[in-house]
């Protein structure tokens, strides 16, 4: 596995929807959480999308991780490859 930084930008989303559709995305946001296969999320302080570290084979396989999300079909995705440089005190 490897880590992705992806940066997801939400696109055609209204606002009701957004609302109608935020618990289900939550939960599994969290089951994907527990699961390790996000590793960290950061909210645009827009609240235009969100900043994730995904663990997954490939950026395919990122995609095939996010799909079971509902905001999915509104997801503009940016996926960048990363690695973790060690701090000095680890």
């Amino acid at each position: 596995m490897k880590k992705f930084m992806v940066d997801i930008t939400l696109k055609g989303l209204d606002n009701e929807t957004r609302m109608s559709l935020l618990p289900k995305e939550q939960e599994l946001v969290k089951e994907l959480e527990q699961k390790g296969v996000i590793v960290d999320n950061y909210i645009k302080l827009d609240m235009s999308g969100i900043y994730m570290v995904i663990m997954a084979q490939d950026p395919d396989d990122v995609h095939a991780k996010l799909s079971i999300l509902p905001y999915y079909p509104y997801m503009k995705l940016e996926i960048t490859p990363i690695r973790v440089v060690n701090s000095i005190n680890q």
